[in-house]
């Protein structure tokens, strides 16, 4: 992709102070985009504003509750304060775990993930294409979702995590048919296992099973996540819509 094709747009990144949403932030920040890194401890999103190369007066840092719909508008209210125009480019990167075997995993621990990884990519949605369309500024947005290879195919200890993200694949094709008369897209990116600071607490021998379903016998990196979620936030990909694209090195869970 060439320098600077992002040029002049806004990109808004949720869970961008760690993994995949802060090497998204340094991806979409080298393409000539804006960069809003929303995270619900703003210190680490300070932390990837700071860590970006070029132009950093053009970006901002955001603390932000995804799951909070307030959280969610009061930042959209700081925003108008700092851009003339919406974020075009909406990526939905944050989520947690709470792993436990189905028979014992509590309720709260269900509901948390749920609520952030769902609830809070359909709030971010709802909010930012509510913002594009009332400043009619949509047509050619782009919004990319994080699912993850779990959600299709189940992964034992996460039921909480493989129904939140299996939900985020449907939200998202959803969306694509809503919203695409007002010109915005709506894609997802299905990632592997990916090397963070989620897969970090993973024991080695548990590593170690995961990797041998992998094709290409390692765990992903954050940036080669973050090359896809700027190609599907570039016109490169406008003929692109309602996809889930699998980026898992092949793996074969």
């Amino acid at each position: 992709m060439a320098i600077g094709s992002l040029a002049g747009r806004i990109a808004l990144v949720t869970g961008a102070g760690s993994g995949i949403g802060r090497a998204t932030c340094a991806a979409l920040s080298r393409e000539g985009a804006s960069i809003i890194a929303a995270d619900k401890v703003g210190k680490n999103a300070k932390l990837t504003i700071q860590s970006l190369k070029g132009d950093v007066a053009q970006n901002i840092s955001v603390e932000v509750d995804v799951k909070d719909s307030s959280s969610i508008q009061r930042m959209f209210g700081e925003l108008k304060k700092c851009f003339p125009k919406p974020p075009s480019i909406i990526v939905n990167s944050a989520g947690i775990t709470r792993d436990a075997f189905l028979l014992k995993m509590e309720e709260s621990h269900f509901d948390d993930v749920i609520n952030v990884n769902l609830k809070g990519t359909f709030l971010i949605i709802q909010a930012a294409a509510q913002a594009l369309i009332d400043a009619n500024t949509s047509h050619g947005a782009s919004i990319v979702n994080i699912a993850s290879i779990v959600g299709v195919h189940g992964n034992i200890g996460q039921a909480n995590y493989s129904a939140s993200k299996a939900g985020v694949e449907a939200l998202t094709k959803t969306a694509a048919k809503e919203l695409s008369k007002f010109g915005i897209r709506c894609n997802a990116v299905v990632p592997g296992f990916i090397e963070s600071p989620m897969t970090d607490a993973v024991p080695v021998k548990v590593k170690e099973m995961v990797q041998a379903q992998i094709m290409v016998g390692r765990f992903g990196k954050p940036e080669e996540i973050a090359e896809v979620i700027t190609f599907l936030a570039s016109s490169r990909s406008s003929y692109i819509n309602g996809t889930c694209i699998e980026v898992t090195g092949g793996c074969r869970l």
